[in-house]
């Protein structure tokens, strides 16, 4: 057996093991009974695709490896118990598919896992998506923040311009970006809001103007959820009887929206879009608060290192790949930003001096 083939069989093996742990720790976790049953059926199922995997290093000849939970499965079951298991869903998803997409598992003879339809409701599924992409969007921010700032610090730096005329270019640098950033937040949201609210009124328009197409839509809807002629027709009349029911049935069908809440808080998103962006670029500035020269250039150093390896933890936990990787490659993009605006900084210093 070659040693890539082994290396193979032990890749997917980590795979099933850490599915296996993750859904059971969602199980322990679920407020609804029926969907931590759910996730127990699924961890099951793990359990017995990462015993397959283990048979066939035992008959390579290969040593099994101990069970261990790993870092990022770890983090993902604090955020589950943290702020519940709808949040991490999208992310766990997401994560299947990277793992699976990267080396692909062979489950034939096992069933693929998935949530009944009675247990994803348009609101739940839009929530889950809502509430799971928190967790991306606020690495993306904090990022932002990180990256931006530490590249403004870094240019002052190398004009070699004073610690204080460092460390204000810092703070005005996280005060600007992160109202941009929540100014940005603010104007996307309520586009999309604005948006959505014109498409349910020119819906809610052609129900009442035309009831009978509005039937037959969602009729159609239905069908195509596996319904029978007969059955969606009977579901779609009776929801016609109730013109706001009728409206939402189409509104969350057509649009993927929850009418009620169009996308979250403009307010909510703005805030948290500015504490983000303030939080990463805190690192880089925080130093010269109690260093000088040398000394507080080396501080913004090490500190965006810190935040870049946290930043680098959150962003392999929805594109699955290695923390290691992830936050090597955050390091180098970082480095190289940083780089740049060193010497074009360095370069004005020097021909603004004369």
């Amino acid at each position: 057996m070659s040693d890539h083939r082994i290396r193979h069989y032990r890749i997917n093996l980590r795979i099933e093991r850490d599915n296996a742990a993750l859904y059971a720790r969602l199980a322990e976790l679920a407020a609804d009974p029926r969907l931590a049953r759910v996730y127990r059926r699924i961890a099951d199922g793990e359990q017995v695709n990462a015993a397959f995997w283990e048979s066939r290093l035992r008959e390579s000849g290969a040593a099994v490896p101990s069970p261990r939970i790993g870092l990022r499965i770890r983090v993902l079951g604090w955020f589950a118990q943290a702020f519940g298991t709808e949040f991490v869903m999208p992310t766990v998803v997401r994560l299947e598919h990277a793992d699976h997409d990267a080396t692909p598992v062979d489950r034939s003879g096992h069933r693929d896992h998935f949530v009944p339809p009675h247990l994803r409701t348009a609101r739940g599924h839009n929530h889950r998506a809502q509430s799971g992409n928190t967790l991306r969007a606020a690495v993306l921010g904090a990022n932002d923040g990180l990256v931006s700032n530490l590249s403004l610090v870094m240019g002052m730096a190398g004009a070699a311009a004073s610690d204080r005329a460092v460390l204000l270019a810092g703070l005005a640098g996280l005060v600007a970006g992160a109202c941009s950033m929540a100014l940005g937040e603010w104007l996307s949201v309520n586009s999309s809001r604005e948006f959505y609210q014109a498409q349910i009124t020119e819906r809610a328009e052609r129900l009442a103007v035309a009831p009978e197409d509005g039937v037959s839509h969602i009729a159609g809807i239905y069908r195509d959820k596996g319904l029978g002629h007969a059955e969606a027709e009977h579901l779609a009349e009776h929801l016609a009887e109730t013109p706001r029911a009728a409206l939402d049935t189409v509104v969350r069908e057509d649009l993927g929206v929850d009418p009620e809440e169009l996308g979250g808080s403009a307010w909510g998103a703005a805030l948290s879009s500015f504490c983000l962006f303030a939080f990463g670029a805190a690192f880089p500035v925080a130093p010269y608060l109690f260093l000088h020269g040398h000394a507080a250039l080396l501080g913004s150093a090490a500190a965006a290192t810190a935040g870049l390896a946290v930043i680098g933890t959150g962003t392999s936990l929805f594109t699955g790949r290695g923390m290691l990787f992830s936050i090597a490659r955050q390091f180098a993009i970082t480095v190289a930003a940083a780089a740049i605006t060193y010497g074009v900084g360095h370069l004005l210093g020097t021909v603004l001096a004369g």
